[in-house]
């Protein structure tokens, strides 16, 4: 089979299977409104869960910081690519969250393969909860240790395959906040197993930054917990892009050395990390955005449990309606999409087979009226 045929036959694959991608070039308009094609629709589909994406401060950071240092780094960290802006959000994140050290990188996916490409060995096992990122899953499929996934959430499939002899070392892995289903994961549960085991845990809080705990620090903050390996992104509440790696001074100067897509990827501008630095600003005095969030998340949760498709037990601004067929789900988004409302449909490969769902994300910018009106577009989607 040649080149062409496979690529041919793995689209038409993908085709058949209702599941084909697209994008869409969106203009945003304000916190919760975008337009394409000439219409404007309430987007329901954004991770910008405070809004911080446009608010002026943040902006305005960027501004300034794109005036004194130009708009790229010009290089990687290691060599021309490392500012003061760097080294300042660096050190704000890690008082911050309470760390020894933060390294930036220029997303959370090239973070999460940086750690744990780095830091692990063939004797080593990487225990992964089942619905981890698909950039967690990936990197430690891919690096030297054995990979074994418990069941969602699930504490005695974790504590079955911590018990497992092993020669080397283990890393727990697991989300704060699932991406696709939105529930929390038993955070102080499970660092009590793996500490008990002699592992280390590591947790991507993408979706748990800035709205959850005091000051929006977070999932293993309102768990009580430390992970030996925090993190965090901001292109969700932090409203740019990015991400850092939380840890101790041993493990940052080991990934400093080792850690390839530090070393060999280009800085993320520091006129970006000025503006995060204000975007943090923002975060640690948005308890008003924070409350605004969750009168959201319940108002939401109230109307859509009366709907006839399962709601996921979230209590986060992720609200998925499982609808579990794929052309039903790519259909009630459409229907969706001709009322004015922008929200999307996932599919397999992107969630297990038969949980097609429409993902919601509620942000503090909606309104109630934006809410209501939502509800009411779902319930005579019903009907068709």
């Amino acid at each position: 089979m040649s080149w062409q045929q496979r690529i041919s036959r793995r689209l038409e694959e993908r085709a058949a299977a209702q599941a084909w991608r697209c994008r869409s070039a969106l203009q945003p308009l304000d916190g919760c409104r975008i337009r394409f094609e000439g219409r404007d629709y309430c987007n329901f589909a954004s991770n910008d869960y405070l809004g911080l994406s446009r608010h002026p401060a943040v902006i305005e950071a960027w501004r300034q910081g794109a005036s004194l240092y130009g708009v790229g780094s010009g290089g990687s960290g290691h060599v021309t690519g490392y500012t003061p802006a760097h080294q300042r959000l660096e050190e704000a994140l890690a008082a911050w969250l309470g760390y020894p050290r933060a390294l930036l990188f220029i997303s959370g996916f090239a973070a999460n393969q940086a750690v744990i490409g780095a830091l692990l060995d063939k004797e080593d096992r990487i225990v992964a909860d089942r619905l981890s990122h698909a950039s967690l899953l990936e990197a430690a499929s891919l690096s030297p240790a054995a990979l074994r996934r418990f069941v969602h959430n699930d504490l005695p499939s974790l504590a079955g395959l911590l018990d497992k002899p092993l020669g080397g070392q283990q890393l727990v892995v697991t989300e704060g906040i699932f991406s696709m289903d939105g529930d929390a994961a038993p955070l102080a549960d499970i660092a009590a197993l793996t500490r008990d085991r002699g592992g280390w845990l590591m947790v991507d809080d993408a979706h748990g930054i800035g709205v959850l705990g005091d000051e929006g620090r977070g999932s293993c903050h309102r768990a009580g917990i430390r992970p030996d390996i925090l993190v965090v992104t901001f292109g969700k509440a932090f409203g740019v892009s990015g991400a850092a790696v939380l840890c101790s001074e041993s493990l940052a100067d080991y990934l400093v050395q080792f850690a390839r897509h530090l070393i060999y990827s280009t800085a993320m501008p520091a006129a970006q990390a000025q503006a995060l630095h204000a975007a943090l600003a923002q975060i640690r005095a948005a308890e008003g955005l924070r409350a605004a969030l969750q009168r959201n998340i319940r108002r939401f949760r109230h109307g859509a449990g009366l709907l006839p498709w399962q709601l996921a037990e979230s209590q986060t601004a992720i609200q998925p309606l499982i609808v579990g067929d794929n052309a039903r789900a790519l259909a009630l988004a459409r229907q969706l999409r001709a009322r004015g409302f922008w929200v999307t449909a996932i599919r397999p490969p992107a969630v297990p087979a038969g949980t097609a769902r429409l993902r919601i994300t509620l942000t503090a910018a909606h309104s109630e009226t934006d809410i209501d009106e939502l509800l009411e577009a779902l319930r005579d989607g019903e009907s068709q």
